[in-house]
C-alpha cells in the first residue's frame, strides 16, 4: 500500500485539472527505475489506462498505479508535497529508503 497526503493530493488533484484530466479517471502512476546518484529514482506521472503488470492501489480518491517491479520499492511510501522555505515540490516519504541524494529524487534500498 502507498500513501498520498492531504497537500500532495489537492495539488495532484489541481495539476490535473490544469492538465485537462479528472482525478475520478485519470491515475496516479509511481514507480522506479534504475538512476539517479543513490541507485535508484522515483518517477511519477499521470497515466490514462492501466497496463499489463500494473497493480491498481485506492487510497481516498486517488487511483494510483505501480507496476510489479516497483511494488517491493515502494511499499509503505507516502507522497508529500511541500511549498515552503526550504523547498517547493514533491518528495516521497519512504521507510524502505536506506541511503538517499540531497535532492531526495533518488534512493537506496540497501
Amino acid at each position: 500500500m502507498v500513501f498520498i497526503s492531504e497537500e500532495a493530493k489537492n495539488k495532484l488533484i489541481s495539476i490535473m485539472k490544469k492538465e485537462g484530466l479528472s482525478h475520478h479517471v485519470s491515475f496516479i502512476r509511481f514507480g522506479v527505475k534504475t538512476g539517479g546518484c543513490s541507485g535508484l529514482s522515483y518517477e511519477l506521472t499521470f497515466d490514462q489506462k492501466k497496463q499489463e503488470g500494473d497493480s491498481i492501489f485506492q487510497y481516498k480518491e486517488m487511483k494510483i498505479l505501480i507496476d510489479q517491479n516497483s511494488i517491493p520499492y515502494l511499499e509503505g511510501t507516502t507522497l508529500e508535497y511541500s511549498d515552503g522555505l526550504s523547498g517547493k515540490g514533491f518528495y516521497f516519504n519512504n521507510p524502505k529508503a536506506k541511503h538517499t541524494c540531497g535532492c531526495g529524487k533518488s534512493f537506496s534500498s540497501s
